[in-house]
């Protein structure tokens, strides 16, 4: 029997002006989009939070992820103002050791929801260890089970060190299991003024934009208890409610330092709007994975010959990477790839260079070759990883030994796991002792069973 979730629409007719009930704002001045209805928004035009849809969350340090942020009441980290939600950090001391506030507010078991366009607009703090977030979690974990087999879809993530690159991540699984997209801007940051965010959360896909722009979309996840895996679209097929919140630190972001100025660490949220079709179609399956095919030699490197300069306009190809205090460039000339490390930084990846969607089928073993040679001899490492499952390895981090002369290099493996169109394959310069540049040709992936 076709299955269809059937949303009233009725409701509708009483967002005249917003659901919040603070101040009167025609819905002529919101955005409408086709097909959709508004289910609920605030546009925070009241003085203070508005209590019937939000809730505040109350967390000690080291709640979750090595935060450092005690979540309170504050009205000094939550407080709305000037038509804007406002979520600040705080630095003080407790006793002789610094101590970090800051806010968290959600909407469980007031406006939550299943299925739905989640539209907001934000402007996010910079600086060293500021975390701020916009996400969803579902209201009953006792579904599916807990984290990650229920879900969590992350409309929003950005690290304060890094204010120009956003992430949209769905997690899930059991093992856990992440798809992300990532928006950069080309000019300026996000912390420099309001941009628009939004997740279009159907049964058979997960779309994500910003400023109306689509940057990721998703329909591959599942979840399973167990070696028991759920009917499609598990973990997705329920009620979510969303979160707004601002961590200090972390495992991801990184801890403060004196770089960090929390003068300026507010989380400004100017609205949250949330549209809804009329119904949704739950009768469908798990679409198939399209792995990507190499070219006529059998090589899944598009360009292992470097016949190309690198292009972050596609998702596939070459890409450089920086994280973690290191820094670096690349060049391509001649049929070889450069990579000059400028800082070396604290981790393995702080300086690296990938090829992106080389794919890996269940099952098959695949081998790598590649010339390199350095400037002095030195270490890298090379691994084949999945970005979107939470960059396990298929090919684990291995060492490489590079001297001042060309010499061939060869590794093997065998995928082990589900298909991954995602799976890339990674060269890691940073954290190695040595700056010394690394040129690279003839770079080949291969299924040789």
């Amino acid at each position: 029997m076709k299955k269809t979730l059937a949303l009233a629409a009725a409701a509708v007719v009483f967002f005249g002006f917003t659901s919040c009930g603070k101040k009167d704002v025609p819905v002529t001045e919101i955005k409408q989009y086709e097909g959709y209805t508004l289910l609920w928004n605030d546009e925070f035009d009241g003085e203070q939070l508005n209590e019937s849809i939000w809730n505040i969350e109350r967390r000690a340090p080291g709640w979750v992820n090595s935060e450092l942020q005690e979540y309170t009441n504050s009205p000094e980290n939550i407080f709305v103002k000037d038509g804007f939600l406002t979520i600040k950090a705080l630095k003080t001391k407790k006793g002789s050791r610094d101590h970090y506030t800051s806010g968290k507010v959600q909407t469980c078991n007031k406006q939550d929801f299943k299925y739905g366009k989640v539209v907001t607009r934000a402007k996010i703090p910079a600086g060293q260890g500021l975390w701020p977030a916009i996400w969803m979690m579902p209201t009953n974990v006792g579904i599916y089970g807990q984290w990650p087999r229920c879900g969590e879809i992350d409309i929003l993530e950005i690290l304060g060190n890094d204010p120009k690159t956003a992430y949209g991540t769905i997690h899930f699984g059991n093992p856990h299991m992440q798809r992300q997209g990532i928006y950069k801007l080309e000019n300026g940051s996000f912390a420099d003024d309001y941009h628009e965010f939004t997740v279009d959360w159907e049964p058979d896909s997960i779309r994500y934009y910003i400023d109306d722009v689509l940057f990721f979309e998703t329909n591959d996840w599942y979840s399973a208890s167990g070696n028991v895996v759920k009917p499609y679209p598990a973990p997705f097929n329920q009620r979510f409610y969303v979160q707004l919140n601002l961590a200090v630190g972390g495992d991801w972001p990184g801890n403060p330092d004196k770089t960090t100025n929390f003068n300026k660490a507010d989380f400004k949220i100017d609205y949250v709007r949330v549209y809804q079709k009329a119904a949704y179609d739950e009768n469908i399956d798990k679409p198939g994975v399209k792995l990507p095919s190499p070219d006529g030699t059998g090589n899944l490197v598009m360009n292992g010959n470097f016949d190309k300069d690198i292009s972050y306009d596609e998702p596939t190809g070459w890409k450089f990477y920086s994280a973690q205090g290191g820094d670096g460039s690349v060049t391509i000339k001649d049929n070889v790839m450069s990579v000059e490390t400028k800082l070396p930084g604290s981790e393995d990846y702080a300086v690296q260079v990938y090829y992106a969607f080389i794919g890996a089928a269940r099952g098959k073993t695949y081998k790598i070759t590649f010339d390199a040679k350095a400037a002095e001899d030195r270490k890298m490492k090379i691994a084949v990883t999945a970005p979107d499952r939470n960059y396990i390895r298929y090919l684990n981090d291995t060492p490489v030994e590079l001297t001042k002369d060309w010499k061939t290099y060869t590794f093997e493996y065998t995928m082990n796991h589900e298909d991954d169109p995602t799976a890339r394959l990674e060269f890691n310069m940073g954290h190695a002792g040595s700056k010394a540049t690394i040129d690279f040709r003839k770079v080949r992936v291969e299924k040789i069973d």
